[in-house]
């Protein structure tokens, strides 16, 4: 969006030249505030401390005296209806799947751009982090099922496999610039990657017998936004309708209706609209217009709204709607969504897990060292196999030292791993008990990227002396 903001001011200044002479100074003051927070809203490491102060808050309000407060609020019910109709829902339900739909939009959307143009859209930039991410969920669930092999327990084998990119990204950004690209590079794509197999492994083993009336609705929001795209509609409200009907088809097949956010952002376009003009042409042409225009006195309103009309749809696609739409959501989903996600679901009562029960016990150590130990064991052993016998090769500036890295910061698991976990137990106690082993691993894990970044950090700062 920084493109839209230039030419706009651009626009402005041919416009009035004089404007910011008149301009009052508290005005100018405030531009500057607001483009400084939207510059400090992209930073990922910002993000991630968001995200861990909001599991930090919850984490506190459960174990104290207010612990009560905590779970009541999120089991109050909402209701919204028309006549008979009526929809009613908790506080929990409404955010877990309702508005982490919104952040699988995203998710897909990130997916589409890796797939597109991104670390995923050639085989030998892909199969290194393909293989990787494979490995990394492989290893996970081996260690967890090794010590939860009991039936009841099991269903949490996926819990361990997935990687928070908000959190891995930030602990990332925390070792400074010195970190190489390409190290960022792979660590977003096997988190990516560890999307899309999270994502499958949601629709494929924890979602109920598909009911085939849910799944027709849910095509039929599919073919809704194939028939916007195909008669040009650009702007992205009017995709708001059928993604509510592919949402709805979904919760009614049984299906987890969060995925709808997944199908909507793998179906988002890559590119913009056909136009007669392009973009840029347009912009110019119409603010020659309007300067001409601004020498005479301008009567009619009908003859300005139309040419602004026209900047308007030029400015809008300037960009592809997945990268505009990604990029007007991020700050909802990076400040919003998740921190409530995290406020809402990482307040684990450490009073309600029995330790002395071994089901709850393995559980949760289950989960921890599937993180600590079995994501960089898998990513690691299975990135140097492949390294190994010639099927793939390390990008350059990535040592094994950054692999390492990557295997570490892999291990946190967070978002995605307390997502699963409420949908793997139904029975609290074990579900509380994952939850724990999440926290527990994924702070380990971020502690022990941070001091192996911060050595490897050392390593490359030396070779540079």
């Amino acid at each position: 969006m920084r493109w839209s903001g230039r030419h706009a001011q651009w626009a402005c200044s041919m416009l009035r030249p004089t404007l910011r002479q008149r301009v009052p100074q508290t005005q100018l003051l405030a531009q500057q505030a607001f483009a400084t927070l939207e510059r400090f809203l992209h930073i990922e490491a910002v993000s991630g401390i968001a995200l861990l102060l909001a599991a930090v808050v919850a984490l506190v309000w459960a174990n104290s005296p207010y612990a009560h407060s905590y779970h009541t609020l999120w089991n109050v019910s909402l209701s919204i209806g028309i006549g008979s109709l009526a929809f009613s829902q908790s506080l929990h339900f409404l955010i877990n799947d309702g508005l982490m739909t919104i952040f699988f939009l995203v998710v897909g959307m990130e997916i589409r751009r890796e797939i597109r143009e991104g670390a995923l859209s050639e085989r030998s930039q892909a199969s290194l982090p393909i293989a990787a991410a494979v490995g990394g969920v492989i290893a996970p669930a081996a260690i967890f099922l090794a010590l939860n092999p009991e039936p009841l327990r099991s269903q949490g084998w996926a819990v361990p496999t997935a990687t928070d990119i908000a959190f891995a990204i930030g602990v990332l950004a925390l070792l400074g610039r010195s970190i190489p690209r390409n190290v960022r590079v792979l660590l977003l794509a096997l988190a990516i990657i560890d999307d899309v197999i999270a994502v499958l492994i949601i629709a494929f083993f924890y979602s109920g017998g598909l009911d085939i009336g849910g799944l027709a609705i849910a095509a039929f929001g599919v073919l809704m936004v194939l028939a916007l795209q195909r008669i040009g509609v650009g702007s992205a409200y009017p995709y708001v309708l059928p993604g509510a009907v592919i949402w709805i088809g979904m919760l009614m097949s049984g299906a987890h209706p969060t995925l709808a956010g997944v199908v909507l952002g793998l179906m988002t376009p890559m590119q913009s609209i056909p136009m007669l003009e392009r973009p840029v042409e347009i912009v110019s042409r119409v603010a020659n217009e309007l300067t001409t225009r601004h020498a005479e006195p301008m009567r009619n309103a009908e003859a300005i709204a139309q040419p602004l009309r026209q900047l308007r749809m030029a400015n809008r696609e300037m960009l592809p709607p997945a990268v505009r739409v990604q990029a007007a959501l991020h700050p909802w989903v990076a400040y919003g969504i998740m921190p409530i996600f995290a406020l809402a679901n990482a307040g684990v009562t450490v009073g309600d897990i029995d330790l002395a029960a071994g089901q709850a016990t393995f559980v949760m150590l289950g989960v921890a060292l599937a993180l600590v130990v079995g994501k960089p064991l898998g990513i690691v052993g299975t990135a140097w196999l492949m390294v190994r016998i010639g099927w793939c090769r390390l990008p350059p500036g990535v040592s094994w030292g950054g692999v390492c890295l990557i295997g570490l910061l892999a291990g946190i698991g967070f978002t995605m791993s307390i997502f699963i976990a409420m949908l793997a137990f139904a029975d609290k106690e074990l579900l509380v008990a994952a939850k724990l082993g999440v926290l527990i691993g994924s702070l380990l894990s971020a502690l022990l990227g941070l001091g192996w970044g911060v050595r490897y950090v050392r390593g490359i700062r030396a070779q540079h002396s």
